[in-house]
């Protein structure tokens, strides 16, 4: 089976790319390296650059190397530049997502895996959160986000074609080959290690003052090499016939920024810099997702649960990749 990865070049696309190859799919990386790396795309991957807007190349693309799956990783993900830039988000995450449905019917491709966001949520009302929760994104993101998703519900009931949706939130750690950089940071555990190797002064703690048990946010950290996983189960169960459906992916726990600073310094033997900031609008104190339907389902659960695995993998990463790639 061919599968064409969208935005392969990118952070989670690449570690996904990596598990595919060694589960014997063959596989195309289509990515416009917008944020992504021609580094980070094996030699021997057949590599095409491109922008999920264009019909004509990806419908060429997915034709000519007999694509049957695609799985998606381009959408665009900073949530305070959707507040800033909504029309970027609905132009690059709903307009040309539209146009890459579009362009996987034409191909005849079977099966559909899109990088969701647990964001579609908004503010939870209960923890851990379940796929029947309440949909009231809290940004434009998390809007685009959702609107994608019920355009796969909607365009596979009528033509006929499967999807999967993976919803999570904080993707973290890397492989050996294959990890996070991005050019501005925002992720919390990169922005730790840059504070740990000395490249920035502190990291900053967006409030100390939640219902919380040292006042910091708790959030929902995963591990790329499990999230890589997760995608291929969800490709082998439209494989085998399974219905088009959406699942969480969480690790089971939560942990408080506070406490991955703590972790992170306690791996890399290097004190971490913080410093604590206002609150940022609208942040929960808590978000945790439940993966109890695609354990139950598709037998998937985390490898790697553990905060040590989590920053020690993307630790030795950026220790071997001091520049980035």
């Amino acid at each position: 089976m061919s599968v064409c990865v969208i935005g392969g070049a990118g952070y989670i696309g690449s570690v996904t790319v990596e598990a595919l190859i060694s589960a014997g799919y063959d596989v195309v990386v289509y990515d416009n390296l917008s944020s992504g790396h021609r580094d980070a795309v094996m030699p021997d991957v057949p590599f095409v650059k491109g922008d999920h807007g264009d019909k004509q190349l990806l419908e060429q693309t997915l034709k000519r190397y007999g694509c049957t799956g695609v799985m998606h990783f381009s959408a665009l993900s900073l949530v305070a530049e959707s507040v800033d830039n909504p029309l970027l988000y609905y132009e690059n995450n709903v307009a040309k997502g539209v146009t890459l449905v579009q362009a996987a019917l034409s191909a005849k491709v079977k099966f559909f895996i899109f990088s969701s966001t647990a964001a579609v949520y908004g503010n939870p009302q209960s923890i851990p959160i379940r796929e029947d929760a309440p949909l009231f994104p809290a940004n434009p993101y998390g809007n685009t986000k959702l609107a994608f998703e019920r355009l796969l519900r909607d365009a596979g009931i009528a033509c006929g074609f499967r999807s999967v949706s993976l919803r999570y939130f904080n993707a973290a750690g890397a492989s050996e080959k294959c990890g996070e950089d991005h050019n501005p940071e925002t992720h919390l555990i990169p922005l730790i290690l840059q504070a740990g190797m000395g490249k920035r002064p502190f990291v900053s703690v967006f409030g100390n003052v939640y219902p919380t048990k040292d006042g910091a946010c708790i959030r929902d950290f995963i591990h790329v090499l499990d999230l890589a996983e997760a995608h291929l189960q969800a490709l082998g169960y439209l494989e085998a016939g399974g219905k088009s459906d959406v699942f969480n992916l969480g690790n089971g726990k939560g942990f408080s920024v506070l406490e991955v600073i703590q972790e992170a310094s306690r791996v890399t033997q290097r004190e971490i810099p913080y410093q604590i900031s206002e609150p940022r609008k609208g942040d929960p104190a808590v978000l945790i997702a439940s993966s109890e339907k695609i354990q139950t389902i598709l037998g998937w659960s985390p490898r790697y649960p553990k905060l040590e695995s989590i920053i020690h993998s993307a630790w030795n990463w950026h220790l071997s990749h001091p520049n980035g790639y």
